[in-house]
């Protein structure tokens, strides 16, 4: 047997499933890294979709009171605003 012979058959033998091994963990690990990413990500979503339900249920909270205004009473809307103007100008000059 000549030494590239043994040479060769060293390196297929133990050479071949070691940086094997190697390519494998470090590619688990960027697996667990990309899972905990998209772990954060999700959790970051939730969040920010509670925000949004409650501020819409604010927003819907408020037009409802604004129909109310309007339709409820009968009032003119135009009018009450005149009025609230002018209860700002004598408050001013008070």
């Amino acid at each position: 047997m000549s030494g590239f012979f043994i040479l060769g058959f060293f390196m297929i033998v133990v050479g071949i499933p070691v940086v094997g091994s190697i390519f494998m963990k470090t590619h688990q690990r960027n697996l667990e890294f990309k899972e905990k990413q998209l772990t954060a990500f999700g959790q970051e979503t939730a969040e920010k979709s509670a925000q949004y339900a409650a501020h819409t249920e604010r927003l819907e909270h408020r037009v409802r009171v604004l129909e109310r205004i309007v339709t409820d009473k009968g009032f003119d809307v135009s009018q009450q605003i005149e009025d609230l103007r002018e209860e700002s100008k004598t408050k001013e000059l008070n």
